[in-house]
């Protein structure tokens, strides 16, 4: 259970959990936490870049962007604040309290990213880190490191995986789909996709619509490369 970090100023505390609604309702609450919310975007962005960098090694600059990308949009952050119990400290108007803001994620992670603002105005870079460390390194590793290859949970998604496997293989042709069958129903549409590299086919797959035939084409290469030891 990840617990909220302790606060020597309380009152910056206070602020960060302080919404503008809140604030409309009762100008004597002093400042929201817009300001706030700010600046932790920015140490998130700095942080998890630097934490990224340092852990995965031998990631190139595409797969850390797409990585760091999924750790701190909003579904994330606000997945975080629920964790930490942000939702039921947040200061909202009652107009936002009606409106579900304690569930909301965009509020939620607002929040949390004000949170982290106030927290470095409170102490230092250092302990900031800790903390950022102790909460997004487990949720990367889940990110990367699947634990069933029924269930992939990969960030890079596997049409990225699959050209970045091309790429480094010698080949500059990039992987192209082709959609070779449409059927189904209205209400339950199929498709069947190829994926070619250099005329040579290398997987295919169904899906839904043709975006997850794709997906699933490239997950079919990326098993039949894996089998004789070429992944």
């Amino acid at each position: 259970m990840y617990k909220l970090p302790k606060f020597k100023n309380e009152s910056l505390f206070i602020q960060a959990l302080t919404h503008r609604s809140y604030v409309n309702e009762y100008p004597e609450a002093g400042e929201h936490n817009e300001r706030l919310e700010f600046l932790g975007d920015a140490l998130l962005g700095y942080l998890v870049g630097e934490i990224l960098y340092k852990r995965y090694k031998d990631f190139s600059e595409a797969q850390l962007t797409r990585l760091r990308s999924g750790l701190v949009d909003q579904n994330q952050l606000a997945k975080f604040a629920e964790q930490l119990g942000i939702g039921k400290l947040m200061r909202l108007g009652k107009g936002a309290e009606q409106e579900k803001g304690r569930q909301n994620p965009s509020l939620l992670c607002d929040t949390f990213e004000a949170i982290i603002g106030a927290y470095y105005l409170d102490s230092t870079i250092t302990p900031v880190r800790a903390f950022v460390k102790k909460l997004f390194i487990p949720v990367a590793d889940s990110m990367l490191y699947p634990q069933s290859d029924a269930n992939p949970k990969n960030l890079v998604d596997s049409k990225n995986r699959f050209q970045e496997w091309v790429q480094a293989n010698g080949d500059t042709t990039p992987p192209k789909y082709a959609t070779v069958q449409e059927g189904g129903t209205p209400h339950k549409p199929e498709f069947l996709a190829k994926v070619y590299v250099a005329e040579k086919l290398y997987g295919e797959g169904k899906g839904k619509s043709k975006k997850d035939a794709e997906k699933n084409a490239a997950e079919d290469a990326l098993a039949k490369l894996k089998k004789p030891g070429l992944l």
